[in-house]
């Protein structure tokens, strides 16, 4: 008789254990969400140096890990890596059961060795806003279906690329259906192909695609993110003019370099952004003075041709012009004293165009030596 009562009570005793057990690991985070982070563990590793997994034990509540936030029993944010400074960060591929933290809505990965595709299931998380997995090795293409995130607000996929044999991010950019989206941030990649005008929001304040190799033209893509007050669209290979509309934009820094644009610059209104850089492309015709409030102009490396005018002369002697290249150029004339100081806080750059420079002032040493332009491709662009 006593066997059996001691046998009854182990029995009791087991299953209350168990049970125990079972509301201590999934009580707290649900079990959906609990696996999902074993699978995400499982496929990512510290870089020598690092210690953010050290205190991931699944032994005890998740919602404590480091980087791991929790609402009720459900995940929604998911930072992965010691975001300190310095930081070797992780190593490892982003396993696809992370589509399976339906409450998620931040996910952000520090900078590191992450390789692999980003996984289609990514584009499964609805309540997804903040989206960052920059400075790593990611390869293969922006999953199409990740512009279907109507909560996404900000993208950052930016640093993927490196060269040599290391996979680089690459093809088309995907058209967004989010209306709340106000940061993309995909520069330095290799994205190709060109912007349709309704692939981006115009809820946009912050857009950066430099170095990439996106093509086309962006005049009527560029008229509609009037929100706009970061532009970077530098090293591409863009065409056509550039929107005289977007110089009234609420920008502080107007980043068009080294693309393809052609004709002439012609702003609406005076200008009033503080940098604004169409070095190295295709544009020519006159320089509008509009453009003489700009603090930090770079027009060098165009096809700019006809007289620098007189405002420009104005507001760079009263120092409030900073820097103003005009270098490699058609430019025939500037209409200032020769005997003219030009302020020590000021850099202007007149060579290699058709004149010889009225005023000696310090070039870059990329500007070259020659200080004008051979005649013959003088009278060529004339001609």
């Amino acid at each position: 008789m006593a066997d059996r009562r001691a046998l009854r009570f182990c029995i009791v005793l087991t299953l209350f254990v168990l049970h125990c057990n079972s509301l201590w690991v999934f009580g707290i985070l649900d079990p959906v969400d609990f696996l999902a982070l074993q699978s995400i563990r499982k496929a990512l590793d510290d870089l020598p140096g690092s210690n953010f997994f050290a205190s991931w034990d699944f032994t005890s509540d998740p919602c404590n890990f480091p980087g791991v936030y929790c609402d009720a029993d459900k995940v929604i944010a998911l930072n992965l890596g010691d975001p300190r400074a310095g930081s070797p960060g992780l190593t490892g591929r982003i396993d696809p059961a992370i589509g399976k933290l339906s409450a998620l809505a931040e996910l952000s990965v520090v900078p590191g060795r992450i390789f692999g595709a980003l996984p289609r299931s990514v584009s499964q998380l609805k309540n997804l806003r903040f989206l960052a997995i920059s400075r790593n090795f990611i390869s293969g293409e922006i999953p199409a279906s990740i512009g279907e995130l109507r909560s996404l607000r900000t993208l950052d996929l930016s640093y993927n690329q490196f060269a040599g044999t290391i996979p680089r991010l690459s093809g088309p950019i995907p058209p967004f259906l989010s209306r709340t989206l106000t940061r993309l941030d995909l520069k330095h990649n290799a994205l190709s192909g060109s912007l349709a005008p309704g692939s981006l929001p115009p809820s946009l304040q912050y857009l950066s695609l430099s170095w990439n190799r996106l093509s086309g033209p962006v005049d009527r893509l560029l008229t509609r993110l009037d929100q706009l007050n970061y532009l970077d669209l530098s090293m591409n290979q863009f065409t056509g003019t550039i929107p005289g509309r977007i110089f009234s934009f609420p920008i502080s820094n107007l980043q068009l370099q080294r693309n393809l644009f052609s004709g002439p610059v012609q702003p609406v209104d005076q200008v009033t952004i503080p940098t604004v850089d169409l070095s190295y492309n295709r544009l020519s015709g006159q320089i509008p003075p509009m453009l003489s409030s700009v603090q930090n102009l770079y027009l060098n490396n165009n096809r700019f041709t006809g007289h620098v005018p007189g405002s420009f002369v104005d507001r760079l002697l009263a120092a409030n012009i900073q820097v103003l290249y005009l270098q490699h150029n058609f430019l025939t004339g500037m209409e200032i004293n020769p005997a003219a100081e030009i302020p020590v806080s000021s850099s202007l750059c007149l060579q290699y165009n058709c004149m010889v420079p009225p005023v000696q002032a310090p070039c870059p040493l990329k500007a070259g030596k020659q200080k004008t332009r051979p005649t013959a491709q003088c009278n060529e662009w004339k001609g």
